[in-house]
């Protein structure tokens, strides 16, 4: 990442639609550089740029970029190809080494193709396939891309898949109440018993905001954090260096939820947010959003992860205006919270003409899945009829 001038990159992002915090050179030079995301892990950063000729030794102006990692396997992507890859090994061909251009373990919807025009941004794409068949990888894949990158990948003849995730909108609530009486009333009762739960438990939260996370803080969310993921037999993606980058490179994009009982913190949230130089983009999705990311508990609390990753980051956003609350990938039971379904598309190319075509009929009869997935969630809408909004 450090042979691209910071400035140029994030000046880049900020012209993009769907400009995301976790976009920016600093977040993702940490994951380079704090070795979360690296060869080691399985993760090969391969930088592509569309640049103006170099001027009296002065590098040229930025056009086009992407961040494109070369992977040998699939891990931290959820977007799920682990039956594509089974498939190439039986029939002896090779899947991996493949490319995605992604944040890595972030399924935040966003730009992937940073282009300040439609043909910076199709002479991008054409540079990746380019790449692509030179480097004999058996395929290329834009995870949760921006409509502007699918709609290029389309125009190209790339292969559309779409997911369903959960994100909720900021209707103009003037506090939580008034957010609460806008749903069903079996579900205002049913968040109002999960949040005294909580309550009763004598559990407590304090918010900090970037600067105010002081180094402690991140230790204690680190030790939630990955103590959550031991608990899953699994090691956290993300180190405990990544973290500390982020508190020195970007404190101004978190916010940090900490539970307390009996004086002792025993929990936390952490929760992304826009950063404000990104809220200059010229952006028809609200810019003001909130992400939630990760969360940990050292004791256990009934309905303690409900009020820690839903219900204060969603009263922190009606109390600072914020536009939308994204809840991350999966996660049916968040519709009982008021995070309503979206859909969140990827677009793939694959280098093998008939695996093309076998992935292609495959993607149409899971489109028409999803679809109708869509719909059944739809029809169960925690929202009163009065109050239900097209997302």
């Amino acid at each position: 990442m450090h042979a691209v001038s910071a400035p140029a990159w994030d000046a880049l992002l900020a012209l993009q639609i769907q400009a995301s915090p976790f976009m920016q050179h600093a977040y993702l030079a940490a994951m380079q550089d704090s070795a979360s995301a690296s060869a080691e892990t399985g993760w090969v950063l391969q930088l592509l740029t569309l640049c103006a000729p170099a001027e009296q030794g002065a590098p040229g102006a930025l056009h086009a970029a992407c961040a494109l990692y070369i992977k040998s396997h699939s891990y931290g992507e959820y977007v799920f190809d682990w039956a594509w890859a089974d498939a190439y090994q039986r029939h002896g061909l090779r899947y991996y080494p493949k490319a995605i251009a992604a944040v890595p373990f972030t399924p935040v919807p966003g730009t992937r193709l940073m282009a300040d025009s439609p043909e910076s941004r199709l002479a991008l794409l054409d540079a990746l396939v380019s790449l692509a068949k030179s480097q004999d990888w058996s395929s290329l894949h834009l995870l949760f891309a921006a409509e502007e990158d699918l709609q290029t990948c389309r125009s190209s003849g790339w292969l559309s898949r779409h997911t369903v995730q959960f994100h909720w909108n900021n209707n103009g609530f003037t506090d939580f109440e008034d957010f609460l009486g806008h749903m069903s009333q079996e579900k205002r009762k049913k968040i109002r018993q999960e949040r005294r739960k909580v309550a009763q438990a004598g559990v407590v939260f304090r918010a900090l905001q970037g600067q105010e996370i002081q180094n402690a803080d991140w230790d204690f969310f680190y030790e939630c954090y990955e103590r959550t993921y031991l608990e899953h037999g699994n090691a956290p993606y993300l180190n405990r260096d990544f973290f500390q980058r982020m508190q020195l490179n970007m404190p101004q994009n978190w916010l940090l939820f900490v539970a307390s009982r009996g004086g002792q913190d025993m929990a936390c949230s952490l929760v992304g947010l826009n950063n404000a130089a990104l809220q200059t983009a010229p952006s028809s999705v609200d810019p003001s959003a909130a992400y939630g990311r990760y969360w940990g508990a050292l004791e256990r609390v009934d309905c303690l992860h409900f009020e820690a990753c839903y219900y204060q980051p969603i009263a922190w956003c009606i109390a600072h205006g914020i536009g939308r609350f994204e809840g991350g990938a999966q996660g049916e039971h968040k519709m009982a919270r008021a995070l309503l379904p979206v859909k969140a598309s990827s677009a793939h190319w694959l280098a093998h003409p008939a695996f093309s075509d076998a992935v292609e009929r495959y993607l149409e009869k899971e489109g028409q899945g999803v679809e109708a997935y869509l719909e059944n969630l739809e029809a169960r809408s925690p929202l009163r009829p009065a109050s239900k909004t097209t997302t």
